[in-house]
């Protein structure tokens, strides 16, 4: 039952409405994959504050909780196995609750956050901050999977050994968050009459005896008598030294094919409806600048991004399935043995991992790696891992010059999009290697992790992840790309064309001139002009090379209709060899302005940041020019 009075949800960052309530500090705190992070969005309802800490790339999460009663700050601290740790997200949860961090004020209370079916390796965590002496409650997380399970917990008996209330919770059914709120709720009436608040310096907590763990689940956990359960038979394929691998790259494969069998129809409703915008557009506006601005610059620019939304929402409907499922921590169990071969160690699968989304959480996600070398190493290759900027690069790609048929059971145009992810992978494996023979072998560490136990994917969670991924795809293509494509679209129409000009006016403008003088360079590998104009704005964000080919295309058109299909357009004025090469140039290519910026501030360093840029270049051009060479041969071309 709820609480009587329901809690408010305020707005991320606001105050709440009124003054007389107590402001309480509460602290979430618990390992990885613990569902930490799934407790905040209920409590808080997702309105999030989000910020970083000062001096450190670790991420800092704040949001509200208004009941009748009292109001609440729950701060939602980085995940941590130990108080006694060294990787920097780790420091920052060890430094704020000794009060030594204070960007998020005094904390007055914790919540530790616990998985009920891996207590021993939790109440690590939960005995070091009871030492701190913060009025606490115990949260036992995913009991539906304990109780499956067979576990049984005797929560009082667990509550009196610890000295705080426990509550049983499963967070992503928001089981339990009314009797979290009412514990809350007590626990901030005892501060408020007693007066009494956390102390503004704390002891470091030492850590705590594994005897002392072992007699306290002795004394509370009944375990089930058969130890044979459906996870365990799931594991023995998911992990096992040959199946394991057959079993992921299965699971790669067919996310990459669902990519395409899955993204026809909507990508052909947006394309329509660009289309249609485009149409109206022209029938309404007057020949003119607005006019170009509007449908070659804009809408030929930002439609051409938009319509791969489909595509990108399905890549990343898989990832969340796989990390909401439990699997993705069993696949870094599973290549630590493969990436410690070639100088790196499991702890780099999930900031690797994290690249295919985007490089820059990715390499600030190396902050987890102790020892420097092997971060440094991550780092370096993180930008070979594909990231979903260049998804719509290879999208357009691919659906121009590979066709659309069956390879036996599977699509063609999906075999060819595994193996361009499958090329940066094994690119990235390459270049570690040679990292390892010249820098020197890393100093090896065993990757100690928590397998969450299997279960079916919470479906709010994966739509919730949907949306924040389409929110930022659309943001990023009605904020940078469009700003980007309104540069674009001036530097491509101005100055105009002279008298009697035979060629589109494009080919006079300024960025006509600069895209000729790039020729010259990027013309030994296929690139002409065109496609020369359209790096440069791939610089600030990679899709932006699509959508700039859209505008180019359009203002280089000779009638007055908007041409959405660029795929079609560029199939006819390329060839396949230029086609190829641009597939090779993206494996490879230089990083984003953004990421470089984020490189150096990782390592503290313009070297290194130099370092990347040039050997990607180099990298990126090289295989260009042997892709190109060799297709021309094939075609004779």
């Amino acid at each position: 039952m709820l609480p009587r009075t329901a809690p408010q949800i305020l707005e991320s960052g606001s105050v709440p409405k009124t003054n007389k309530k107590r402001m309480i500090s509460v602290a979430l705190i618990g390992n990885p994959n613990s569902g930490k992070s799934a407790l905040f969005n209920r409590l808080t309802g997702a309105n999030q504050k989000v910020a970083n800490y000062a001096g450190v790339t670790v991420e800092r999460k704040e949001g509200f909780l208004n009941t009748a009663g009292t109001s609440f700050k729950i701060i939602d601290l980085p995940g941590t196995y130990s108080l006694n740790t060294l990787s920097p997200d780790e420091a920052v949860t060890r430094e704020v609750l000794q009060g030594i961090r204070k960007e998020n004020g005094t904390i007055d209370m914790v919540v530790l956050v616990t998985d009920a079916n891996n207590l021993r390796r939790n109440l690590q965590l939960v005995l070091e901050v009871r030492q701190l002496g913060y009025p606490a409650v115990l949260v036992l997380n995913m009991m539906d999977i304990a109780k499956k399970r067979g576990l049984e917990i005797d929560t009082r008996r667990l509550s009196n050994e610890l000295g705080m209330p426990v509550v049983e919770t499963i967070a992503i059914r928001s089981k339990g968050i009314p009797e979290l709120i009412a514990s809350l709720q007590k626990k901030a009436q005892a501060i408020t009459l007693t007066g009494k608040t956390a102390s503004t310096t704390h002891s470091p907590a030492t850590e705590p005896a594994q005897e002392e763990i072992s007699r306290i689940l002795k004394t509370i956990i009944k375990t089930p008598s058969a130890s044979d359960t459906f996870g365990d038979r799931l594991d023995a394929i998911a992990l096992h030294p040959i199946l394991g691998y057959l079993l992921l790259a299965a699971i790669l494969f067919g996310m990459f094919q669902a990519v395409y069998s899955w993204s026809a129809l909507p990508m052909e409703w947006i394309e329509s409806g660009v289309t249609y915008a485009g149409d109206l557009l022209g029938s309404i506006l007057p020949d003119g600048i607005l006019k170009s601005l509007l449908i070659d610059g804009i809408l030929a620019g930002v439609g051409s991004v938009i319509v791969f939304l489909p595509q990108i929402l399905i890549l990343f409907l898989f990832i969340l399935v796989l990390e909401e499922s439990g699997y993705l921590p069993r696949a870094a169990f599973l290549l630590d043995r493969l990436m410690r071969s070639v100088g790196l160690s499991g702890r780099a699968f999930i900031p690797l991992l994290s690249c295919f989304a985007c490089a820059i959480p990715g390499i600030m996600a190396t902050r987890t790696i102790h020892d420097p070398r092997n971060r440094l190493a991550t780092i370096m290759i993180a930008p070979l891992m594909t990231c979903s900027a260049r998804l719509p690069v290879y999208l357009l790609i691919i659906g121009a010059f590979i066709p659309n048929t069956r390879v036996g059971i599977f699509n063609m145009q999906g075999l060819v999009l595994f193996g361009l992810y499958i090329s940066g992978i094994l690119s990235a494996m390459i270049i570690a290697l040679l990292i390892k023979l010249f820098i020197g072998k890393n100093q090896y560490q065993p990757l100690l992790m928590e397998l969450p136990a299997y279960h079916w994917p919470n479906l709010l969670n994966l739509l919730l992840g949907l949306w924040e991924r389409a929110k930022i795809f659309v943001m990023r293509a009605g904020t940078i790309i469009l700003a980007l494509m309104v540069l674009l679209w001036f530097f491509s129409s101005f100055p105009g064309a002279p008298e009697n000009a035979t060629e589109p006016a494009i080919r006079y403008s300024f960025a006509g001139q600069i895209g000729h003088l790039l020729q010259y360079i990027f013309e030994p590998i296929g690139f002409n002009w065109q496609l020369s104009i359209a790096l440069i704005p791939g610089m600030a964000a990679r899709e932006a090379s699509v959508a700039a080919l859209g505008t180019v295309y359009a203002l280089s058109a000779t009638g007055d209709e908007l041409s959405t299909a660029l795929s079609s357009v560029i199939a006819t004025t390329w060839g396949l060899p230029t086609g190829l090469s641009l597939l090779a140039w993206y494996v490879f290519a230089p990083q984003c302005i953004p990421t470089i910026i984020v490189t150096k501030r990782e390592t503290n360093s313009w070297k290194y940041a130099g370092i990347m840029t040039i050997y990607l270049f180099v990298l990126a051009y090289a295989a260009s020019f042997i892709t190109y060479r060799i297709s021309l041969l094939l075609t004779g071309g």
